[in-house]
């Protein structure tokens, strides 16, 4: 079964599929841990503004701030069994120097209707014990302004999903800017989007926030 969700914000979309998986998930697993999952789910974002207010209003903050981490420093990350950034992946791949947010910024300049200007997070010859979620980009110019499909493996939409999508929409801002152009949608294809079972209270109680 696909679940399509349609939203204005990233906030909006956050909240949409999360009550989605709690409402109409399957029992299912994640590295030995219980979830409710939903799989093939689309999320499209029409306005994605990584200042969002349901976000900063709702959203756990040490969260926000770890995933902030993850996207800006290039240190290992510790709770990932020190595995490399997405800072690392975007803005030095597996280590060589190439900055592939600066590549896709000038495959755009040069060629703006370009459907190649992609990035991907995998590093095949490194990553054996952690596949990045968030596994490629996929940017281009359409009549609304730049826009970004982004594929994932796996997002938990209790405890990191709104992160990924603030870091999603600021990368997104960060690449429109270089482009010179206005800011498009946002997509997530994302084959298993879940909660986990022992964070299904917290998650249900974030939800009922105002």
């Amino acid at each position: 079964m696909r679940t399509e969700v349609d939203a204005a914000t990233i906030g909006e979309a956050w909240r949409g599929i999360a009550r989605r998986i709690l409402a109409d998930g399957e029992a299912s697993s994640y590295d030995g841990r219980a979830t409710l999952e939903l799989l093939l789910v689309t999320l499209t974002v029409a306005s994605p503004d990584p200042a969002d207010e349901l976000i900063e209003r709702g959203a756990p903050r040490e969260r926000l701030e770890w995933m902030r981490a993850n996207f800006a420093s290039r240190e290992r990350v510790a709770e990932l069994g020190d595995a490399d950034s997405y800072a690392t992946r975007l803005f030095d791949y597996a280590g060589t120097g190439l900055d592939q947010v600066h590549g896709v910024v000038e495959r755009l300049r040069t060629d703006p209707v370009s459907r190649r200007a992609a990035i991907t997070t995998l590093q095949p010859l490194t990553d054996t014990a952690y596949v990045p979620c968030v596994s490629l980009l996929d940017f281009f110019n359409e009549p609304r302004g730049l826009s970004v499909v982004a594929y994932c493996h796996s997002i938990d939409f209790g405890t990191k999903g709104f992160a990924n999508l603030v870091e999603l929409a600021h990368l997104q801002r960060r690449v429109a800017d270089g482009v010179g152009s206005p800011v498009g949608a946002l997509t997530m294809v994302v084959k298993s989007a879940h909660v986990y079972d022992d964070d299904l209270e917290a998650t249900r109680a974030v939800l009922e926030r105002p």
